[in-house]
């Protein structure tokens, strides 16, 4: 696997088209869409990695700090209806991960053929990461409400934009400890959503970054792994100590968190205009993954809109694409490719499916222990018949699965989440929030699919009853019992039995 550094999941129409040309020749005629914004290759032989990172630098992209223990990719907004300000946005966004990367030129030596340069001290290639790195990764983030499409919660480091009234940008509230990975059996790790600690103006983004990476790479545990994210370092060592600490080493106190709310963290598919008059379509790629299929043939269908398209291309962090900054001469155009490849959603597509996300898994991923995109369509298709008996098929509701306890793609965040335990068995979670604000908790432990779709048609039929105008399914899982809400990340692990603190309508 070859994964691409790709800040905010922006890409221009020529790296589409080196995308898409490297794929076919070494990654099996698919280009995966991560949850991260990014892109993966699949299936590439090891006498293929040289030139299909060589073929990545013809267009200026690298795999740098894709994968490792340092800050990976910097994620971004992706939503294109506030295009002004998420161009000042993404720009730092862009600043940052610029900024964050490693230093040491062993990866241009090897792969880019660049001359080698000995050095006495090899700490000295690296002023911030040293010859030890971070812990384990770190993950950034950038996200403008009202839409939390990136998750910011589940960020090591979060910066949640701020603007005006006249939508200017003001500055970013600072959110640090989040984090998704956690080990069955091992109540010691857990989920972890982050706490907003304070505000900043954009010009000491870059240096927030420095002190917040810092306190990590100087007090995160390099002794156990399983509890080496910086989540952990915070609840080791306290908020308000690890919050002092940051401060200290920025030379000044952050200010006090700015106001601003969340409706969700979905895509808004289909097709908007932006400030400046510029239309973006957002496609629905299920799972992200990016082959030809009968009858929908993606990979084509993307590699003729980019032979064309004058604009740029964004990865969602939900595993869509963005095709952005269309002009009004081009737009019936780019209408006309995607009729013929039958490339947006049609109405017929259910809320459920539209709002699912699912990891790699097997057979691709070495810590899957369960699949997971190749599963969760079919999966979804069995609880739409589930919600078209209850009549909740257009409700919006976010399932997400991993093959793993791993969670990348954010399970412990979904109103239904899924995490695989073997083949077939799979843990089951209920309860997260519906904008990514509230942790789901266990109701069923390495379930078979037929306790999964029984315990969902009983909770899915109790909602569509007893549910309250605008409940969201999470909240409503919550407040009728089904779960406790999780307040905190150690207390993700506790569970009660599924509908304990309900009464009559689960009869």
């Amino acid at each position: 696997m070859i994964r691409v550094r790709l800040p905010g999941g922006v890409c221009s129409a020529a790296q589409w088209l080196k995308l898409d040309e490297l794929a076919r020749a070494y990654g099996g005629d698919s280009l995966r869409l991560t949850t991260r914004q990014t892109f993966q290759f699949h299936w590439v032989l090891k006498h293929n990695l040289q030139a299909t990172l060589q073929g990545l630098h013809e267009v200026l992209l690298d795999t740098i700090a894709a994968c490792g223990d340092d800050a990976r990719g910097v994620m971004c907004t992706a939503d294109p209806r506030l295009s002004a300000l998420h161009a000042a946005v993404y720009d730092i966004a862009r600043q940052a991960s610029d900024h964050a990367i490693p230093r040491m030129r062993a990866y241009h030596e090897i792969w880019w053929g660049e001359q080698r340069v000995a050095s006495s001290d090899a700490g000295s290639e690296e002023p911030f990461y040293g010859q030890t790195y971070l812990p384990r990764k770190f993950k950034i983030g950038f996200v403008i409400p009202p839409v939390n499409d990136i998750d910011v919660y589940a960020q090591d480091l979060g910066f949640i934009a701020i603007a005006g009234n006249d939508g200017a940008l003001l500055g970013f509230n600072v959110a640090i400890g989040g984090g998704m990975g956690r080990t069955d059996q091992a109540p010691a790790t857990y989920p972890r959503l982050a706490d907003v600690i304070g505000f900043v103006p954009p010009e000491a983004v870059i240096a927030a970054c420095d002190a917040v990476m810092s306190v990590q790479r100087d007090y995160g545990n390099r002794k156990d792994r399983a509890r080496a994210r910086f989540k952990y370092t915070i609840d080791d060592h306290g908020l308000d100590a690890v919050k002092a600490e940051i401060e200290r080493r920025l030379g000044f106190a952050l200010q006090p968190a700015r106001p601003f709310h969340f409706d969700s963290n979905g895509d808004a598919l289909g097709w908007q205009t932006g400030e400046d008059g510029r239309h973006h379509v957002t496609l629905f790629i299920q799972n992200g993954r990016l082959v030809n299929l009968p009858g929908l043939p993606l990979l084509d269908g993307l590699r003729d809109i980019a032979r064309v398209h004058t604009g740029s291309f964004r990865i969602t962090p939900n595993q869509n694409v963005v095709i952005a900054d269309i002009g009004d001469a081009e737009r019936p155009r780019i209408e006309a490719l995607l009729r013929q490849y039958q490339l947006e959603a049609g109405p017929s597509t259910s809320a459920l499916r539209l709002n699912s996300m699912a990891c790699v898994a097997l057979p691709t991923c070495g810590l899957a222990m369960a699949e997971s995109e190749r599963y969760l369509p079919g999966l979804v298709g069995k609880i739409e018949a589930l919600l078209r008996t209850h009549g909740l098929e257009r409700e919006p509701i976010t399932i997400r699965m991993s093959g793993c306890p791993n969670g990348c793609s954010r399970p412990y965040i979904a109103e239904i989440g899924l995490t695989g335990r073997a083949p077939g068995k799979y843990n089951l979670y209920l309860g997260g929030g519906f904008h990514g604000q509230r942790l789901n908790r266990m109701v069923l432990e390495n379930a078979a699919e037929a306790a999964i779709l029984a315990l969902l048609d009983t909770t899915l039929a109790h909602y569509a009853r007893d549910r309250h105008e605008g409940e969201h399914f999470g909240d409503f899982a919550v407040r009728a019992g089904y779960v406790e809400a999780v307040t905190a990340g150690r207390d993700f692990n506790q569970r009660r039995a599924p509908g304990a603190g309900a009464t009559a309508p689960h009869a």
